[in-house]
Order: structure tokens, then C-alpha cells, then sequence
């Protein structure tokens, strides 16, 4: 196959789908000031070319770390993304590529390597959904592009990262609300998602011996461009929790940013609810 596709200078554009989006999100508080959480730490993200991989991204920069991101097509988002990055004064990396691939994902680790000098830090966030509310509707290959983009490359990255983390690294998951309570209309995302749920916790203690910890975040409704891209009408989208309202990127990415930093030093295992105040068990 061929290489990872990387962008060291920002002059290829295509239009991405977060710079379409109205409103735009938001991807960090102008007042969210950075103190050196993660100074000197290199992290891979999937998926941070935007919504709240763009956002936890923008935020590790601003705590000191350098970042890797790998986004499937949209370069527009994630050069923006780049550039974002860079203004924080830290080296951004840029990989395109299809995660459903293990060689992919085993080369892009390899790449992180040798660009950044190490892996502190790895973010599995990269997923798609595809509403249907008859399972008649849902279609094997359907099932198959769920579940081979959003649980089965924790397994490529992870195996192939092993080779390069060390104690004290972190690895954070996005799982979802939907893991938690189920979702009607996207029976596919929410197993998949809930299968990220049992993964992290099993890995958790798979790899506590080698003092490197296992996290999750399960976001509820927030507004990325998975939304607009998959729902008809979206202008519900997210009144029923709570607070009524959906979530926005930057107020999901301090989750990551604690679960990532010594202020967690004492968890693994565990999830965080960024979820507009739904009660959730377990």
C-alpha cells in the first residue's frame, strides 16, 4: 500500500465539511488558558482533523504537546487544524488515511515515531454512524463500515503502539452516551460504541502492570460535523438532555486533557460523561 500521505506545508485545500457548518462550533474557550499539562508530551489522535478531535487537539497543543493527527479526506479541516496547532507554538502532523486499514495504522504509528521522536499519548476518536430506524434497513455493508471504523482500529493502533509506549503513557477512547443507553435509530453505532466501552475497560487492566493507563469519554449530543453530515434535520438535535441544548467541542475536550495529564493519575478504567447532565449507570 502506499505510504501515509503528509502535509508539511499548508498549500493543498479541499473543501471540509466543519467549514460548512452553521453556526460553527466551538472549539476552545477564548479563555481557556493553558498551564504546561502535557508540556513536552507527543500524542496521535484519530480523527482530529475537527469537531472534537480538532478540539482536543487545539487544547493538548495549548497544554504542551506536540500532535499527530490522522483524518481520512478533508484537508481543508485539517490543515486549519495544522494551523491551529502551529500557532500554539508546537509541531503539528498531518497523516491521511483510512484507519479500516491495519497496515495504515501500523505505518502512521511508525510515522508519529519518526516525526515526533515518541507516543505519550493516543487518542481513538475517529467514527462514523448512519441513522436508520428499522434494522431491516441496515444493510451489511453498513454494519461492516461501523464497526471496521470504529472499534476495529483501537486493536490495529494500539497493537503496533505498544511497541513504542511506555509507562506513564495514556490512552483515551471515545465511547458515547449511546453505549450507555442505547439509541433507536443508530442500533449499529451504539454496539460498536458500546464494544469501545468493553474494550477500554478490559484493556485497562490488561495493561495496568505496565503503569500505562486506559480511559474513555463518552460525549452525549454535541455539535461536529458527523451531525449535520448524517441527520436530515437537526434542528432538535440535542434539546432533550437536561441543559436542552447541544454540546460543543470545547466543552468536551478538558476530558481529555484530564484524562491524558498526572491530575488522573489514580484512573483507569473509567469514563467520563460529557453529556448536557443525562444520568447515566455504569
Amino acid at each position: 500500500m502506499d505510504q501515509p500521505k503528509t502535509f508539511p506545508q499548508q498549500d493543498q485545500k479541499q473543501p471540509g465539511n466543519q467549514h460548512q457548518m452553521h453556526p460553527q462550533p466551538m472549539i476552545i474557550r477564548d479563555s481557556y488558558k493553558g498551564s504546561e499539562k502535557l508540556k513536552g508530551k507527543n500524542a496521535l489522535i484519530t480523527g482530529g482533523d475537527s469537531g472534537i478531535g480538532q478540539s482536543v487537539a487545539l487544547h493538548f497543543a495549548r497544554e504542551g504537546a506536540n500532535v499527530a493527527i490522522i483524518y481520512l479526506s478533508e484537508d481543508e479541516d485539517a490543515l486549519e487544524t495544522k494551523k491551529l496547532i502551529e500557532g500554539e507554538g508546537q509541531r503539528c502532523l498531518l497523516i491521511e488515511g483510512d484507519i479500516k486499514n491495519a497496515e495504515f495504522c501500523e505505518k502512521s504509528i511508525k510515522l508519529t515515531i519518526d516525526e515526533l521522536g515518541s507516543l505519550d499519548i493516543l487518542i481513538n476518536n475517529a467514527a462514523v454512524q448512519f441513522p436508520k430506524d428499522d434494522i431491516q434497513n441496515i444493510s451489511i455493508d453498513q454494519i461492516k463500515e461501523t464497526f471496521e471504523t470504529n472499534i476495529y482500529p483501537y486493536f490495529y493502533i494500539i497493537k503496533e503502539a505498544l511497541n513504542y509506549l511506555k509507562e506513564n503513557a495514556t490512552i483515551v477512547n471515545t465511547t458515547s452516551v449511546t453505549s450507555y443507553r442505547g439509541s433507536s435509530h443508530l442500533l449499529d453505532y451504539a454496539s460498536s460504541k458500546g464494544a469501545i466501552t468493553s474494550f477500554t475497560r478490559s484493556l485497562s487492566t490488561m495493561l495496568v502492570s505496565k503503569g500505562i493507563r486506559v480511559n474513555a469519554v463518552a460525549p452525549g449530543p454535541i455539535w461536529t460535523p458527523l451531525i449535520p453530515a448524517t441527520f436530515d434535520d437537526v434542528k432538535e438535535f440535542g434539546q432533550k438532555v437536561p441543559m436542552g441544548r447541544a454540546g460543543q467541542p470545547g466543552e468536551v475536550a478538558p476530558a481529555y486533557v484530564f484524562l491524558a495529564s498526572e491530575d488522573s493519575s489514580y484512573i483507569t478504567g473509567q469514563t467520563i460523561h460529557v453529556n448536557g447532565g443525562e444520568l447515566i449507570g455504569g
